[in-house]
C-alpha cells in the first residue's frame, strides 16, 4: 500500500471502530453512519460491498456476545424474506437510481419516531410480520449498504432489548449480509481493493463491538430505546441529507 492509501485506512478503521461501538450499544446505526464516511473516501459503489464486509464482522461478533439472548425464531421468519430479496437487490446496484430511495427512507425513519411518540404502547407484531421486515431491510441494504433502523421500531414493538434486542437483530442482519456478498460476488462487484479494505477493517469492527458490549451492559432498558430513538432520527437526516 502507498501513504496515501495506509492514510485512508487509519481513517476508515478509526471510524468502523468507532460505528461498530455505536452499533454494539444501539443495536443499529453504525451502518448507516460509516456509509457516507465511506462513500467520500471510496465512491458509492465500492462503499457499498465494502460496507456490507464490515458489517458482516459487526454482526457476526454482536451475535456471539448476545448469542444466549437470541430469539431464534423471529431470525428465521426474517431470513425468509431478507435472503430473496437481498440477493435481488444486490444484483440491481450497479444500475439502481439510489437518491429517490435514500429520501424515501429518510422520511420513514424520522416518521416512525414521531409515530412512536405519539404510540408509546404500539400493537405487538407477529411472528410472521418479520418475514416482510426481512424483505424490505434485505432489499434496501442491498442498494443502500445499511438500513438497520428500519427494523429497530419492530424488534422493539415485539418486546426485545438490550442483549436479546441488539443479539437478535445481528443474527437476523447477518442472514442477510451473507446473502448480499453472493450477490455482489456475482455482479463483479468484489473488487480486489474491496476484499483487501474490508479485511483490513474487520480488527477495528471486533474492537468496537466488544468495547460497545461492555458499555450496554450498564444503562437501564428506558435509556436504551431513547438512544435506539435518537439513532432513528440521526440516521433518518443523514438519509435525507444524502439523498
Amino acid at each position: 500500500m502507498t501513504v496515501h492509501e495506509l492514510g485512508i485506512l487509519a481513517v476508515a478503521s478509526g471510524c468502523a471502530f468507532a460505528l461498530a461501538m455505536l452499533s454494539a450499544v444501539a443495536g443499529f446505526g453504525g451502518g448507516v453512519l460509516l456509509l457516507p464516511v465511506f462513500t467520500a473516501l471510496f465512491g458509492l459503489r465500492v462503499a457499498v460491498p465494502m460496507l456490507t464486509l464490515t458489517q458482516l464482522s459487526s454482526n457476526a461478533s454482536r451475535m456471539w456476545l448476545n448469542r444466549h439472548h437470541l430469539h431464534r425464531p423471529l431470525v428465521g421468519w426474517f431470513a425468509l424474506g431478507a435472503v430473496p430479496l437481498a440477493i435481488a437487490g444486490g444484483l440491481l446496484l450497479a444500475h439502481a437510481p439510489l437518491g429517490p430511495l435514500k429520501r424515501l427512507l429518510g422520511v420513514f425513519l424520522i416518521g416512525v419516531v414521531i409515530w412512536r411518540r405519539l404510540n408509546p404502547h404500539p400493537r405487538r407484531p407477529g411472528d410472521r410480520t418479520f418475514v416482510a421486515v426481512g424483505a424490505a431491510s434485505g432489499l434496501g441494504s442491498a442498494l443502500l449498504g445499511s438500513v438497520g433502523p428500519l427494523t429497530a421500531p419492530f424488534f422493539l414493538a415485539y418486546g426485545l432489548t438490550r442483549a436479546a434486542y441488539i443479539g437478535t437483530e445481528a443474527a437476523s442482519a447477518l442472514t442477510m449480509h451473507l446473502s448480499k456478498i453472493a450477490a455482489y460476488g456475482a455482479g463483479d462487484l468484489l473488487t480486489r481493493k474491496v476484499l483487501l479494505y474490508g479485511a483490513a477493517l474487520t480488527p477495528a469492527t471486533l474492537a468496537g463491538a466488544w468495547v460497545g458490549k461492555r458499555i450496554v451492559g450498564r444503562i437501564s432498558d428506558r435509556l436504551f430505546v431513547l438512544l435506539v430513538e435518537i439513532g432513528l432520527l440521526a440516521s433518518g437526516a443523514l438519509f435525507l441529507a444524502g439523498g
